[in-house]
């Protein structure tokens, strides 16, 4: 019967056992009197000590990532990781590698450009950095998931596929559709606020596509959003409630299911996650911004990344908090169900939240009576039929309503440090990226 196998990161309570471990050859070590193979698995790196001559020709004729299976007994050793090293008995190759990988994984960083990471991802995405990243964005899905369950949402999954685009504009991606003209999904924004007339909250996590040209370290075509819609508010505040429990929700998962991974990628905890996040209006914020640096931005109905960035260094500086909400951004630049401002119809019920200088959310307070949609539609010069079977959903009695989204592989980055997205993404799709 063949011995049971375990994880890498399991070797310390087995110390004095025979053991079985599985997976990749990440590096050889010769030293003068012993050598070290050590073994990358789905979960850590063991070290395991090469027992006999034979072993040690078997082991330097292989080539890097060889999938492997060694067998052995469990010892202390305090170089070694978590304070355990196998000696192995047994040596099974299970495959071995055809060619040797196009860099080398065992390094701190992955010595290549990121084009050439991301053209050979099968490989990089071995490597415990990148590994490491995905595992900051599975838990903080897992926490949102948890955030939001626990304020009785219900999960949802809605089509990506659809008849029209979902916040208008050109930039959508086309597909043909059996004769017919459709789109990739910019969001799950109408079906979103379908949803709440049947289940008054709901979440869903998946992909969206955004056919904007950008070619910068913040842009993806296709990420992953985290959205979520409640009916029966009050207004956007009650949404912005909703999002600081699902953003503290995330960095709890992280702490609980990755901590490993934040001392490994020596992260620093959000400052401010567990406390209520700033807030400033708009204006204020363009004339805050305008003060220190001179610059003439009032007036202007968004914010550039520049100020982005000087007001996660205010936050920081003047509230210790890597969080912000800006609020009442203009309702002209907002979608059309955006709901305005009773006290100030020209700005609107909605917020962005910055995390660390970058815009992380962006949410607020929708439309929800059918006249004031075609009200909306039709101040903006566009024709309602396209969106008839969103529309019809508002006749039949939709609350007060809002909701949000939050960009996963941003979340990641800046939690990280990482300096452009496409690092947090398996396999990214830009301006130029369709492989692999």
């Amino acid at each position: 019967m063949q011995m049971q196998r375990i994880w890498s990161v399991d070797l310390p309570a087995h110390v004095g056992e025979h053991v079985a471990l599985c997976g990749w050859l990440h590096r050889l070590r010769r030293l003068s009197s012993v050598t070290f193979l050590v073994l990358r698995d789905g979960r850590g790196i063991a070290q395991t000590v090469l027992g006999d001559e034979a072993q040690l020709q078997r082991a330097t004729a292989l080539l890097p990532e060889t999938a492997l299976r060694v067998e052995g007994e469990v010892v202390t050793s305090a170089q070694a990781p978590r304070g355990a090293e196998l000696v192995v008995t047994e040596l099974h190759v299970l495959e071995p590698s055809v060619e040797a990988p196009p860099f080398e994984l065992h390094r701190p960083h992955i010595p290549a450009q990121l084009p050439t990471i991301l053209d050979h991802a099968a490989v990089s995405l071995r490597h415990p950095r990148h590994r490491a990243l995905w595992r900051l964005a599975a838990a903080s899905v897992a926490g949102f998931r948890q955030a939001l369950t626990e304020q009785h949402f219900t999960e949802v999954f809605t089509p990506k596929i659809v008849e029209t685009a979902t916040e208008g504009g050109a930039n959508v991606f086309p597909v043909e559709y059996f004769g017919r003209h459709a789109y990739l999904a910019q969001s799950p924004q109408f079906y979103k606020q379908t949803l709440v007339g049947a289940f008054e909250r709901v979440f869903e996590v998946g992909p969206v596509f955004r056919a904007e040209p950008h070619d910068t370290p913040r842009h993806l075509n296709q990420y992953t959003s985290l959205d979520a819609e409640l009916g029966f508010i009050t207004d956007h505040t009650t949404v912005m409630a909703v999002v600081e429990r699902a953003v503290r929700g995330m960095w709890q998962a992280i702490c609980a299911q990755a901590a490993e991974e934040t001392v490994f990628l020596k992260m620093e905890s959000p400052r401010g996650v567990n406390q209520s996040f700033r807030v400033v209006d708009f204006s204020d914020a363009q004339q805050m911004i305008e003060a220190a640096t001179g610059e003439k931005i009032v007036g202007e109905p968004d914010l550039a990344p520049a100020h982005e960035r000087w007001l996660g260094e205010w936050a920081l500086r003047e509230h210790a908090q890597d969080f912000v909400f800006v609020t009442g951004f203009p309702i002209a630049k907002r979608p059309f169900y955006t709901h305005p401002d009773p006290a100030r119809p020209a700005f609107s019920n909605s917020f962005d939240l910055l995390f660390r200088g970058l815009e992380l959310v962006t949410g607020g307070q929708r439309l929800h009576r059918y006249a004031d949609y075609l009200a909306a539609l039709e101040a903006r010069g566009q024709d309602p039929a396209p969106y008839q079977s969103y529309l019809d959903a508002f006749k039949y009695g939709m609350p007060p309503h809002g909701g949000f989204a939050l960009g996963l592989e941003r979340w990641v980055a800046r939690l990280a440090g990482v300096a452009n997205v496409r690092e947090t993404a398996l396999f990214p799709r830009d301006l130029h990226r369709l492989s692999p």
